[in-house]
């Protein structure tokens, strides 16, 4: 079994991949608190910044999913740059010190967030427009991906994840921005498996969301690349 880390692991998707893919990875755990409710006994606490420290927690691991940040759009600077940007360097650069050959990271649609405000239906190769400085930081966890892909040999998926949200957010929404964003729980399990897995490319940006029917942000080449094959469509709650 593939040993893999997964940083940010006590947030909401850390928790879903935790129960997806403990039978089918051997899991280790890193958060910047203590996670009560792990399923494994390999659990790390500490910054996920803290390059020399991540090193050795990235001891012996094949891939590294790195989730850890802070998710808020309205971040200001100071955290955008603590948490999001050195603390992706740290996980990646922790990574290749250990000799880990693969990153996934959770990236989000608001690196293009400004192609979905003048309603224009977006590809993974157009040019970046973020949205706000979490955006931005999304933007550098690309860029310094494919720098770690193509400078040091590694592997990286970067994924652009859409609203990932229980099925009764859908069904109770509020607007329904949801019905074309949704990234179901099992869909987002299923995405990082298959980017786990995938030896035919060695970089991706994949935007991740679930079939949905009224979708504007293109997942053709997720589909094709990963063989991505989304198991739920937001429409079924329309």
């Amino acid at each position: 079994m593939q040993k893999v880390l997964i940083t940010g692991a006590a947030g909401r998707i850390g928790r879903t991949l935790r129960a997806g893919l403990k039978d089918r990875c051997d899991l280790r755990l890193m958060d910047r608190k203590p996670i009560d409710d792990a399923e494994v006994d390999d659990v790390h606490v500490g910054d996920v910044a803290d390059v020399e420290w991540m090193a050795a927690v990235c001891q012996g691991v094949d891939a590294v999913v790195h989730l850890a940040g802070d998710p808020s759009t309205g971040a200001p600077w100071e955290s955008v740059l603590e948490v999001n940007i050195k603390g992706t360097y740290g996980a990646y650069e922790g990574a290749r010190r250990a000799g880990a050959q693969r990153l996934v990271f959770a990236s989000s649609n608001h690196a293009t967030g400004f192609y979905e405000q003048e309603g224009v239906y977006t590809t993974p190769e157009m040019p970046v427009r973020p949205d706000s400085l979490y955006g931005v930081s999304k933007s550098f966890g690309e860029d310094l991906a494919r720098f770690y892909v193509d400078q040091h040999g590694m592997k990286a998926y970067c994924l652009r994840i859409g609203s990932f949200q229980p099925d009764s957010a859908v069904e109770n929404r509020q607007s329904d921005r949801i019905l074309s964003t949704w990234l179901s729980y099992r869909d987002t399990v299923q995405l990082v498996w298959r980017c786990l897995q995938v030896e035919s490319v060695d970089f991706g940006i994949y935007y991740g969301i679930s079939g949905n029917e009224r979708a504007y942000w293109d997942t053709e080449n997720a589909r094709r690349d990963l063989g991505y094959a989304p198991e739920d469509d937001a429409e079924r709650f329309a």
